[in-house]
């Protein structure tokens, strides 16, 4: 299906609910980012502080974490650009950075630099390994931090490696998302208390805490030590992805007997013939479902089972969602600057949030955190900032 993206939001659209939260971001890649503009998306105002002369993973105009803040590089180890980030600190309630444990220290810009300009201050630090412990100063990426949380090893199907789920469970689950849920966290106890807190979202902590479900599992004798055998990894036959004709895939998650029944009696097998919890049964179903499913289109599948309570889906490209029938009619994508992408999650019925673009007079931003024109000005004079062009 070809991308429908919906209506254009524009800077006018609802602050969302964290209008008045402010937030200086120290610019980096991945996870920060991510955090930063579900934060923007809500209605935080943040403003972004890139490190001058970085190398960026993708140009600025097509990095869709960089929306909704405006954005300037400054040398962080110019004493006038540190003087600068302590003064936006005076006036925030959030700080975001992504450095190695003892960066920001060491540049006088941590916890207790901060804490000496805004007691209430909460620092939010995002890390792969941590804080501490034996790694903590370790260089690893995504694929590194599940792999030591356990999550990655979980991900394969039977006798085959494991698959690395894009950057999706690191990055940005056990990542971006727990460090805006910890800052908004900190933020809100921050306004009973009076003072400001370190919060250290690490990677291997955020994806080791998604596969809670799983240790119960286990523990409970319901999920055995080798992936590929178990309900939800590949495993059952009503929990898995079949090809089509035509090369396309389903996605069959029948697990309650009840939908099982009737995506049973929508493919066209007798139910006495598919036992649905006979474990022995399991990998010969499997073979039995892939040939069903090879027998038709996708779109055909679609059609068959989409409406129907079998809890089977057409599988979408990555880039075809957008145009999808139920995604389309909802709005889960946007397109900002001519930029297809996803809109803001989740929803609020009084105060929605909303995808926005970067702000394209970034003076005025600035003016907004009390940087005025001449202070700017010498700024740039000085080499410890520079404004986007």
């Amino acid at each position: 299906m070809s991308a429908t993206p919906t209506s254009e939001q524009t800077p006018d659209a609802p602050r969302g609910p964290l209008q008045g939260v402010r937030v200086v971001e120290i610019g980096g890649i991945g996870p920060g980012p991510f955090a930063a503009m579900l934060l923007a998306d809500m209605g935080a105002d943040v403003i972004r502080l890139d490190r001058k002369g970085e190398l960026a993973l993708v140009r600025p105009e097509f990095d869709v974490t960089r929306r909704g803040r405006p954005s300037v590089a400054v040398d962080l180890k110019h004493a006038d650009a540190k003087a600068l980030v302590l003064d936006l600190c005076r006036s925030a309630d959030v700080l975001l950075e992504g450095f190695r444990p003892g960066v920001m220290e060491r540049l006088g810009l941590g916890p207790a630099d901060t804490a000496a300009v805004n007691p209430k201050l909460v620092y939010g630090r995002m890390t792969g390994y941590g804080q501490d412990g034996p790694m903590a100063n370790v260089a690893g990426h995504d694929i590194n931090y599940i792999a030591v949380a356990g999550a990655l090893g979980g991900m394969a199907r039977r006798g085959e490696r494991p698959l690395a789920p894009l950057n999706l469970v690191g990055d940005y689950g056990g990542g971006g998302m727990l460090l805006a849920f910890g800052v908004v966290c900190g933020v809100l106890e921050a306004r009973v208390s009076g003072r400001g807190q370190v919060v250290d979202a690490a990677m291997v902590d955020g994806a080791a805490l998604l596969t809670s479900l799983f240790h119960g599992l286990r523990a409970g004798g319901m999920w055995k030590d080798e992936p590929g055998t178990n309900l939800l990894d590949s495993g059952a036959p009503f929990y898995e992805v079949y090809a089509t004709a035509d090369g396309g895939h389903v996605a069959v998650g029948a697990i309650e007997p009840q939908f099982y029944a009737r995506l049973l009696e929508l493919v066209g097998i007798p139910a006495e013939e598919a036992p649905q919890y006979d474990l022995a049964a399991w990998p010969a179903l499997k073979e039995r479902f892939a040939e069903v499913f090879a027998g038709r289109t996708r779109e055909e599948w679609a059609a068959i089972l989409e409406g129907e309570e079998a809890c089977a889906t057409a599988v979408q490209g990555m880039f075809e969602a957008p145009g999808h029938p139920h995604m389309a009619a909802r709005g889960s994508f946007t397109t900002l600057d001519g930029l297809v992408q996803p809109s803001a999650a989740p929803r609020f019925d009084r105060t929605p949030g909303a995808a926005r673009p970067v702000p394209g007079d970034v003076p005025a931003a600035l003016e907004g955190w009390g940087v005025n024109a001449e202070r700017l000005a010498a700024l740039r004079e000085a080499g410890a900032l520079v404004l986007p062009d």
